[in-house]
């Protein structure tokens, strides 16, 4: 079948192959490790096996991680000034002043370091954030000036600050001192600081490169307790930093570090702590989402709790992530929830209209390697989210930009999701033409006059052509094929006994052959409900007749609604259903084909 054929199911097929990872380990001999720790189900057993989990210390990491096993601070270049620093200020009661990121990741490491430091004992605190669309990433250097006016005599940068050369400069000329805590990637020159504590800066032998910026602040955090006590200027400490791990749990997973190492714990950990989380805005948000009194899991973290928080800062509507992190009163909370629910709204009005345009401009894109697009349309809150949708849609990177009225381009870039690439090497092959930009090989920003596009677009048109041809078709990896009758709650709990699940340690995807369509039916936003016969159950404790239910979220353009009777082979994941107070297995589609055509 061509391309651009529709088969008689309604189906328009594209080219797209499913890759087996189980296949792929079978084929280079890989065998399942030794266990002491007890039985594993054969489930669990395959799917480790897929993600080539070959040793006894990665299993025991995976199925076992420990908050009592993480790394020693210390490790860290940097964190022994950094520490030593914090402790001079908290004895001269100096006035500090905490500097974070306005994403998800910058806001948890401020809340978490704030609240740390203050439970500590710190008195004279407090803390800035840039705003997104007024100010836009970076320390900047004339907040320095303002800090150094209020009586601020030390700094310290939660997730930004590692490129900021004339912001720390300033801050050296005025004699205010600055701690740069970053986990981004450095550049050739450092800025003067008074110290850095950067997991990936160059000498750095922590081995922990894999810390979001919210987990940088957090061995910060442990350092200077540490300090504290040991050098007797506190006797005991009255800080339970488990209690902080809520916060870097939200940080982690919406940063889309891998669940690796330490993070496996802190994440773990942390999504316990969540769950239980006191903290008056945490708390009424997961109620308003249905997330409360529930098991959660990184997906719900990432997927329905973080972007609701993100629409504040994208729109900037006068309340902030902070404020709700922070807030502790009962009343001011569920009116902050009300505007953040709002504020989600909006967002996803404003996403919903860029997408539509970006896609009817970039119809006679003239290149295959990447797209670019610009628009004084786009609203730029969510450049980054239509730039997302764009290198799903097209399967290439994807540079989107909004244009203000004197012409000038902000834009968010991105990778489509699994693609090994990187988007800022592609921006720093057209550094000429850029005013500034950066961040991380997946997702990286950008600034450009409008004088200067098609300069910008014939360079990156020159650093795309120089790479490898790119394969003409979408490649999905899927862990192994499961029949229907593994969609039980068994094979829930399984799972979930070696979760949490994001970067580096994706969410298990499944292939399931032949399911029988019963039903299809749409829902607002474009979304499928696909309701599937279940012919029987292997395991008699869950034998059930009927039907299980699957939702396709915004499914591509060129996918026509399938039909009843048709049978599909699914490409997708388990997961939770909750309802009216009743917990189901569901299968949450990724890909569908016609069935024998895949």
């Amino acid at each position: 079948m061509q391309n651009n054929e529709v088969s008689p199911s309604g189906l328009r097929q594209i080219p797209r192959n499913w890759i087996s990872r189980e296949e792929a380990a079978l084929n280079e001999g890989l065998t399942f490790p030794d266990f002491s720790g007890g039985e594993i189900p054969l489930l669990v057993k395959r799917l480790l096996r897929a993600r080539k989990v070959i040793t006894s210390d990665d299993l025991e990491q995976i199925l076992n991680p420990r908050l009592a096993q993480l790394r020693d601070p210390y490790l860290i270049l940097g964190m022994e000034k950094a520490a030593e620093r914090l402790t001079d200020s908290f004895q001269k009661n100096e006035r500090v002043c905490i500097y974070a990121d306005f994403d998800l990741d910058g806001t948890s490491g401020l809340a978490l370091l704030f609240e740390g430091l203050r439970i500590l004992g710190f008195k004279n605190l407090q803390y800035y954030q840039p705003l997104r669309l007024s100010e836009g990433y970076g320390f900047h250097p004339h907040v320095v000036e303002d800090l150094s006016q209020q009586g601020v005599k030390l700094i310290v940068t939660v997730d930004v600050g590692i490129t900021a050369l004339e912001a720390v400069q300033k801050a050296k000329e005025l004699g205010v001192d600055v701690i740069v805590t970053d986990h981004h990637q450095p550049a050739k020159q450092l800025p003067q600081a008074l110290a850095i504590v950067n997991p990936n800066q160059s000498g750095d032998q922590s081995g922990l490169g894999y810390l979001c910026g919210a987990g940088v602040a957090f061995y910060l955090l442990r350092a200077v307790q540490r300090k504290l006590v040991n050098d007797g200027i506190l006797k005991e400490s009255n800080l339970n930093l488990k209690s902080l791990l809520d916060f870097l749990a939200i940080a982690t997973l919406t940063d889309l570090v891998p669940l690796v190492g330490d993070n496996r714990s802190l994440v773990k950990a942390g999504l316990l702590q969540l769950e239980k989380t006191q903290r008056p805005g945490l708390r009424k948000l997961l109620s308003a989402l249905q997330l409360e009194g529930r098991p959660l899991t990184g997906q719900d973290v990432a997927i329905r709790f973080a972007p609701k928080l993100n629409a504040l800062s994208r729109l900037e509507n006068g309340l902030l992530p902070v404020d709700l992190f922070l807030v502790s009163d009962e009343e001011k909370a569920e009116q902050m929830v009300k505007s953040v629910l709002s504020s989600n709204e909006d967002r996803v009005s404003l996403q919903h209209q860029g997408e539509r345009l970006a896609t009817e401009i970039l119809s006679e894109w003239p290149h295959k390697d990447f797209v670019f697009v610009s628009s004084t349309q786009f609203h730029r809150g969510v450049i980054g989210l239509i730039a997302t949708k764009m290198a799903q849609a097209f399967n290439c990177p994807a540079f989107v930009g909004s244009e203000n009225d004197e012409g000038l381009i902000v834009g968010s870039s991105r990778l489509p999701n699994g693609e090994e690439g990187s988007v800022l090497l592609a921006l720093q092959a057209a550094t000429t033409v850029l005013n500034r930009f950066g961040g991380h090989h997946s997702a990286s920003g950008f600034e450009l006059h409008k004088a200067n596009q098609q300069a910008f677009i014939d360079l990156l048109n020159r650093h795309f052509q120089t790479l490898d041809e790119r394969a003409l078709t979408i490649e999905q990896e899927f862990d192994f094929e499961l029949s229907q009758e593994d969609v039980t709650e068994k094979s829930m709990k399984n799972l979930d006994a070696i979760g949490p699940f994001g970067q580096g340690f994706a969410v298990p995807q499944f292939v399931f052959r032949n399911l029988k369509v019963k039903s299809v039916y749409e829902l607002r936003g474009g979304h499928l409900k696909i309701s599937f016969h279940r012919e029987s159950a292997v395991d008699k404790s869950e034998a059930r007749t009927g039907n299980f239910e699957a939702l396709y979220f915004s499914p591509p353009s060129q996918l026509r609604k399938p039909v009843a009777g048709v049978l599909l082979d699914v490409l997708g994941e388990l997961q939770w259903n909750y309802f009216a107070g009743k917990q189901s297995v569901q299968l949450l589609v990724r890909d569908l084909k016609e069935a024998g055509l895949s």
